[in-house]
């Protein structure tokens, strides 16, 4: 659908990438990577058309659409969220506006036999035709899909946009994006401000329904999950694997073990070479081979190895101090804005050492129990913090209180103690500082540029209990794996606030889940955690079952006699059973949904075609299907308003 040809890019005369060339087809799913300034971000606005390169050509039929979602965006806070969402169907509107104007013409005109009135029918009969083939009658539901899977509720549709965060505002872009189903998407980080089930809902609607994708992400799993191509761009050049990501890895280092041995081969060839001419060059005996050896030299096209890899690099904290058995216990903590409750009843126990991970939907009280654990904030209840419990805290508002006038490298400078001092370039470099930026001031830095420095000012510091919210947000993979290493070696507590289940992984061993007022306990690892989820999906976990009965950290539970107990978890397991036979439901609706639409695109196409155009049957067939949509649709929204009340209440 795009065609890449001998792109060029130029920034003060130094190439950013050049002699690119390849080609976007129809479904294909495209992870873009690089390091941090390689360009994918600068590609992915040239196919957007928002940039021209400084050479080459990118061609694309006239009739195709592109949707384009950058890091960054101005976004506007005059409507709602169903409003702001409804844009991406103004055609629609504006047809619709069309056929209320023809339609009331027909009805004040009385000239029913006139050439211009049978004109205006035939238009209002062809326009209206239009308008059923476009899903003018089931747009609303589509919206509805749409901003539930990406985290909203319906009682945000009639919210102000300007009542959100930016990430918030983020989604209902990406939203729109979505509902406009544009031939080729392209996604610049579009999992910054999702949480893991929205990811999940990106993951699978990308998959399943999107048409071409090319996006940039530093998520692994989520580029697995989406991504069957990867074109990487380095040293000014792209390479294209037809593989997954972690496919492309693999690949990847066996490139990089081939080029090193060209490049090593090729640098004793010039060198001996070199030898030749110096040790030669003043005797008139060998002149003729020596000048044949100087061409020789400067015809060799030199041989360019990927920049050199540094995940190697290994940071460790300072030796942690010694806390006290246990670093934060929750005692019926409780915080409420008003008559909202974010959280109620929690009971929990961070032991020393233990790292953990708090996860859920966003706006569900994650950084809310934080901000209670750092003293930012009152609350209700009992929140006791550890014996010698010293706290150090991560967060994207926290790098607004660095030094502004000092540069980088001293930023760092002035918290390194010891050896560490030594290896500070070496740091700045994993953490996307190297060369120059090092001695960029503060007040030059972007919010991103900022965070990773709070970021390392951070690890220096000689804490034993480490708070971290959305660590990873601006980090690459490189510089995540640097971070990965050092927590996971850091002999202190951890609590991480993530979306990130790839950085998760192997890291936490414990999960406490955000949702509906409630904070759960799960013991494992992340996957762990969503491998329980997608099991018993909705479902309550049982926190006064056996096997964590006995736990110091278990959630509180209301005691009852134990016929009440017996009798409440009875109606419990069956009301479990009836979300499950919903759940199914749902999918099923969803399923059918989609092979419909399916349908109805194919049919719409062979309409569109001259024969089909001709064909009366096709529209009564495209008809009775719509009607069949339209019946899937206002089941799926019936049933799915019953699941989601039963499983507030449950």
């Amino acid at each position: 659908m795009i065609s890449v040809e001998r792109l060029k890019v130029e920034f003060n005369a130094t190439p950013l990438f050049e002699d690119v060339s390849y080609v976007i087809n129809k479904k294909d799913r495209i992870a873009l990577v690089g390091k941090n300034g390689a360009g994918k971000s600068t590609m992915l606005k040239i196919l957007a058309g928002m940039q021209m390169p400084t050479d080459g050509v990118v061609s694309a039929p006239r009739d195709v659409t592109i949707g384009y979602l950058p890091q960054v965006m101005i976004l506007s806070d005059v409507r709602t969220v169903m409003e702001e969402a409804e844009l991406a169907f103004e055609h629609i509107f504006e047809l619709q506006q069309g056929l209320e104007t023809m339609k009331k013409e027909l009805e004040e005109r009385t000239d029913y036999d006139s050439e211009s009135y049978h004109k205006l029918i035939d238009r209002f009969t062809q326009e209206n035709e239009r308008f059923l083939m476009m899903g003018g009658t089931n747009f609303q539901a589509k919206i509805e899909r749409t901003l539930m899977g990406l985290g909203f509720s319906r009682g945000d549709f009639n919210r102000s946009t300007s009542e959100f965060s930016g990430g918030w505002r983020m989604r209902i872009e990406l939203a729109k994006l979505l509902l406009r189903r544009p031939d080729i998407l392209l996604l610049d980080e579009p999992t910054n401000h999702l949480d893991i089930e929205s990811i999940q809902w990106l993951e699978n609607f990308l998959s399943t329904r999107a048409n071409a994708v090319v996006l940039v992400s530093h998520d692994r799993a989520f580029l697995d999950n989406v991504t069957t191509r990867t074109i990487e761009i380095s040293c000014g050049r792209t390479y294209d694997y037809k593989v997954p990501y972690s496919r492309f890895v693999e690949l990847r280092k066996e490139r990089r073990e081939q080029q090193t041995r060209a490049y090593e081969n090729q640098q004793k060839q010039i060198q001996d070479t070199e030898d030749f001419i110096e040790r030669f060059r003043y005797k008139a005996t060998k002149a003729v081979q020596v000048q044949s050896r100087i061409k020789q030299l400067e015809k060799i096209d030199r041989i360019e190895i990927d920049e050199e890899d540094n995940s190697s690099l290994r940071l460790k904290f300072p030796p942690a101090s010694r806390s006290g058995n246990y670093s934060v216990i929750c005692e019926d903590v409780a915080k409420s804005y008003g008559d909202h409750l974010v959280f109620g009843n929690v009971d929990l126990t961070i032991n020393r050492g233990e790292k953990v991970a708090f996860v859920g939907k966003n706006g569900e009280g994650k950084s809310t129990l934080v901000k209670c654990i750092l003293g930012e904030i009152g609350f209700e209840g009992k929140l006791t913090i550890g014996h010698n419990v010293q706290i150090g805290y991560f967060a994207q508002n926290r790098a607004q209180l660095l030094d502004e006038n000092r540069t980088v490298f001293d930023t760092i400078d002035y918290v390194a103690k010891g050896d560490i001092r030594t290896k500070i370039r070496d740091i700045l470099g994993a953490f996307m500082f190297g060369g120059e930026a090092s001695d960029k001031k503060v007040k030059v830095l972007s919010g991103g540029e900022r965070s990773r420095l709070a970021m390392i000012k951070l690890l220096l510091e000689p804490v034993n209990l480490l708070i971290l919210d959305e660590p990873t947000n601006h980090l690459d993979m490189r510089s995540k794996d640097v971070l990965k290493d050092a927590i996971r070696e850091f002999d202190g507590t951890v609590i991480v606030v993530s979306h990130d289940r790839e950085f998760l992984d192997g890291l936490v061993s414990k999960v406490y889940e955000f949702g509906s007022g409630k904070v759960k306990e799960h013991l494992g690892g992340i996957y762990d955690f969503l491998q329980k989820k997608k099991m018993e999906s909705l479902a309550e976990l049982q926190s006064a079952a056996p096997s964590l009965s006995a736990s110091p950290t278990t959630l509180s539970v209301k005691k009852e006699n134990p016929a009440e107990n017996k009798l409440s978890y009875e109606a419990l397991k069956e009301q479990n059973k009836q979300i499950r036979k919903l759940e199914k439901q749902v999918t099923a609706c969803e399923k059918q949904i989609e092979e419909l639409e399916e349908r109805i695109a194919g049919m719409e196409a062979e309409i569109a075609t001259p024969e089909g155009a001709a064909d009366l049957s096709l529209y009564e067939k495209h008809q009775a299907l719509k009607k069949e949509l339209d019946q899937v649709v206002e089941e799926w929204e019936s049933v799915s308003l019953e699941l989601e009340e039963l499983s507030l209440n449950n």
